[in-house]
């Protein structure tokens, strides 16, 4: 065990390092400090806490298992498991935040969640959520996504939420932002923005990784009870981090234990072609928090591309620009082309169809595995396919 602590949480300004921070308009500051304080108190609410976690267990499916790839590691010859966030309610570790933040949304008195969401798996979470506790929803979702992302879109509309197509811009992850958070501007009295990844201004950054920190929990106790020791690398996806920090945050103490988050190198490395934040952006200002951000030449944020609607986000978590900043956490990249190989590959080898956003961490962790480094990898498989069959069949016979 290291006994260099890794910080957890934020500043009380919401930094983590240099990244973070609330810019926001003067009339949301106090209606923020007002989610602030509430999750303060609520986290350690024993009361709020019992709710939360009956929840979890038995209408989410939690604890999500550890699965040992058994046929990829024979193939490559490396010990590859996989933590089964897909077998979760809703198909996808989405559901975890969503829970928490509706039911803090229900604490607060508000009657109306309002949400954005790129691949759908959020919006379906959140939708998912405000129906069990009789809450109004709205939510935004670009254009593009409303057509790749279609199953999704139904999903929601089955479980009552309005939602929003957005026609604006690039029609995608970065366009339903800003008009949701345009929405919640309007209606912050009544209703909560619940956010869909590890972003924002504070505190969500913070308030979405203490409810997801419950899949590296597990996952660390998980891997010990089936091994007798930590894995060597732990791997998972980065849009706007909310899995990968949730994974990470079990393991950030224990330096024997590599981690490497995947983003999207999309289509290459040119601007608009990819979603690496971390990779090709620059220190900025997005949605009211500074990261890194991918940029034009004029410095505002660019055009973001993946061929997962989830990853296409031109920003990143704070705390995944501080785990950079200070080396405990490598990112790297991986492109459509990999992604679409490790969705059939696992599929094919392991019966389990990968969401396109998980299979950047599935095509990484194989990556690793070639490589021969590590003797066992851990990977996070963030949420299930179903909602990519058809756009990547479409793909493939393009």
């Amino acid at each position: 065990m290291n006994n260099n602590k890794i910080n957890i949480l934020p500043t009380e300004e919401g930094f983590y390092g240099n990244y973070g921070g609330q810019f926001l308009p003067d009339e949301l500051k106090a209606e923020f400090k007002r989610i602030y304080d509430a999750f303060l108190f609520f986290k350690d609410d024993v009361e709020f806490n019992n709710e939360l976690n009956y929840l979890l267990k038995n209408y989410a499916g939690r604890p999500s298992p550890v699965f040992f790839a058994k046929n990829l590691s024979q193939k490559y010859g490396c010990e590859i498991y996989l933590k089964r966030e897909d077998l979760n309610h809703t198909g996808a570790h989405k559901i975890n935040h969503s829970l928490g933040e509706a039911l803090l949304a229900k604490k607060m008195c508000k009657t109306k969640l309002i949400a954005e969401t790129g691949a759908g798996q959020h919006g379906v979470a959140i939708a998912t959520a405000a129906a069990l506790m009789g809450l109004e929803c709205d939510i935004y979702m670009g254009e593009i996504d409303t057509i790749k992302e279609k199953p999704n879109v139904d999903r929601m509309k089955i479980l009552g939420a309005n939602v929003i197509s957005v026609t604006s811009g690039t029609k995608t992850l970065k366009e339903a932002v800003d008009e949701a958070f345009i929405a919640y501007s309007k209606e912050y009295k009544t209703a909560m923005y619940a956010i869909g990844s590890a972003v924002g201004p504070h505190p969500f950054p913070m308030i979405i990784e203490h409810f997801q920190s419950v899949i590296g929990r597990e996952a660390r106790q998980q891997f010990l009870e089936q091994t007798g020791k930590l894995p060597d690398c732990i791997v998972a996806c980065v849009g706007g981090g909310s899995n990968a920090i949730g994974l990470f945050n079990g393991f950030l103490e224990d330096n024997q234990v590599d981690i490497y988050g995947v983003e999207p190198l999309g289509k290459g490395s040119a601007v608009g072609d990819n979603a690496a934040s971390m990779t090709y952006g620059k220190d900025g200002i997005i949605h009211g928090f500074k990261c890194k951000v991918l940029q034009d030449s004029d410095g505002n944020p660019s055009n973001a591309y993946s061929v997962a609607s989830g990853l296409d986000y031109p920003g990143v978590g704070p705390k995944h620009c501080y785990l950079n900043e200070i080396g405990r956490v490598k990112y790297d990249v991986i492109n459509d082309d990999e992604a679409i190989n490790a969705f059939f590959e696992l599929s094919r080898y392991e019966g389990i169809i990968p969401a396109l956003e998980s299979s950047h961490a599935v095509a990484y962790g194989i990556k690793l595995a070639k490589a021969h480094k590590y003797k066992q990898i851990l990977v996070n498989v963030s949420g299930r396919g179903d909602k990519d069959i058809e756009f990547v069949l479409k793909k493939m016979n393009s």
